[in-house]
C-alpha cells in the first residue's frame, strides 16, 4: 500500500505499529481492503462524557510520547470489522438514542452542557447540585464509562489513519444509508489534507474534533514524531468545506503552556470566534512522564484563550487540577460553571 500522504506531496507519518515484536506502517497493520475496507478496532461503545457511539481504532499515523490508548494505537490490537459490519453496529446504536441533536452541535464540546455524568438523577432521584436542568431522567442512561445521554452522532476516535481517506469516506457513506446519525472523526489533522478533506466532504462526514498537540514545530515534532505545518492549516480548508469544527488542545508544563495555547487560539479565533475549543489538562502517560498541570495554570490558560476572542471555551480533565472539593470551588468561584 502507497504512502496517500506522499502520494499528495505530503510527509509520510510516524506511523509504525508493533506487530507480534515486529513494526509496520499502520495502514499496512490496520487497514485492509478485501472488496470493502477492514479496520482493526478496539471496541466500540457509548463514550463518557463524549455521549455517542465511540469507534477506538488501532493504530496511528502519530507517535505520540503521551498517547493515553498506545495500547492498542501503537501495539496493532483488536478485531477486524467490515465498514458493512460498522454500518449495522451504527444502526443498532440509534435505536438506544435518548438526544437528537442538530448538525451544529455534532461535537464532543456540546454533550458538555446536557449533563454533567453524575448519575445522581438515576441513583438517588435527584439531580446533581452541577447538574444544567437540561434532560429528563429518562433520557439518562448506563454504558461502560458511566451515566449520561445517548446522543445521535457516532465518532471514529483512537488510532488515527484518516490518511486514508477512502476508508472513513466508504464507512461513513454506508453509515448515512442506513441511518439518521451524524458522522464525526476524531483527528491529529495530519491526513486532513485539501484532497482528502474532498473526499470526506462528498462522502458525508459531518465534523471534526481537531486535536491540535502543540503550535511550535519543533515540539510538535518532539511529541509527536511528525510535522504540525498543514494541521496548522486545516481548520481553515474543514470550514471552506462546511464541516462543524470544534478544537481542543492540552496544556502540557514545559512543553505546550500558555504561550502556545493562545497561539493556537488565536489561528482558531481568525477564522471564526464562536468554534468551540477546549483545553485538556494532561496526565503522565505512555513515554511522558511530567507532572499535570494546577488548577490556576489552568486557569491563566482559559483566561487567555478568552482573551484573543473565542467565545465557547471549556476546560477539560477537570478531575487532574482541581482535585478536591475546595479547588473545585475555587475553579467555579472565579471562572463559573460555564468552564465545566
Amino acid at each position: 500500500m502507497r504512502c496517500s500522504l506522499i502520494d499528495q506531496g505530503f510527509e509520510a507519518g510516524s506511523c509504525l505499529v508493533e506487530v507480534n515484536g515486529k513494526f509496520k506502517r499502520a495502514c499496512e497493520a490496520t487497514l485492509k481492503r478485501n472488496n470493502v475496507w477492514y479496520r482493526l478496532i478496539k471496541s466500540i461503545h457509548l463514550s463518557r462524557p463524549e455521549d455517542y457511539l465511540s469507534i477506538y481504532q488501532s493504530g496511528c499515523n502519530h507517535s505520540c510520547l503521551k498517547c493515553h490508548s498506545w495500547y492498542f494505537t501503537q501495539i496493532a490490537d483488536g478485531y477486524w470489522l467490515s465498514t458493512d459490519q460498522i454500518a449495522e453496529i451504527a444502526k443498532e446504536y440509534e435505536e438506544t438514542v435518548t438526544v437528537k441533536e442538530p448538525r451544529k452541535r455534532a461535537t464532543m464540546w456540546h454533550a458538555t452542557d446536557l449533563c454533567r455524568h453524575c448519575g445522581s438523577c438515576v441513583l438517588s432521584g435527584k439531580r446533581g447540585k452541577l447538574c444544567p436542568n437540561k434532560l429528563s431522567k429518562d433520557q439518562i442512561v448506563w454504558s461502560p464509562q458511566g451515566y449520561g445521554p445517548a446522543r445521535n452522532i457516532v465518532a471514529f476516535t483512537g488510532g488515527d489513519l484518516v490518511c486514508r481517506a477512502e476508508f472513513y469516506a466508504e464507512a461513513t457513506e454506508k453509515i448515512k444509508e442506513e441511518t439518521n446519525l451524524w458522522v464525526l472523526i476524531e483527528t491529529n489533522g495530519y491526513g486532513l489534507t485539501p484532497k482528502n478533506l474532498d473526499v470526506l466532504a462528498d462522502a458525508g462526514v459531518d465534523s471534526f474534533w481537531l486535536d491540535i498537540k502543540a503550535y511550535d514545530e519543533a515540539t510538535y515534532r518532539r511529541l509527536c514524531g511528525t510535522t504540525n505545518r498543514w494541521i496548522l492549516k486545516s481548520p481553515e480548508w474543514i470550514l471552506e468545506r462546511g464541516f462543524v469544527l470544534e478544537v481542543c488542545t492540552l496544556y502540557i508544563p514545559g512543553w505546550v503552556e500558555v504561550d502556545q495555547i493562545k497561539a493556537i487560539a488565536k489561528l482558531v479565533a481568525d477564522l471564526d470566534a464562536e468554534i468551540p475549543f477546549t483545553i485538556l489538562a494532561y496526565f503522565p502517560e505512555y513515554k511522558l512522564n511530567v507532572r499535570s498541570p494546577t488548577l490556576m495554570e489552568m486557569i491563566r490558560a482559559y483566561l487567555a484563550v478568552e482573551e484573543v476572542g473565542l467565545k465557547n471555551v471549556k476546560l477539560g480533565n477537570i478531575g487532574v487540577f482541581a482535585k478536591t472539593e475546595e479547588e473545585l470551588n475555587i475553579l467555579l468561584g472565579l471562572l463559573g460553571d460555564r468552564v465545566l
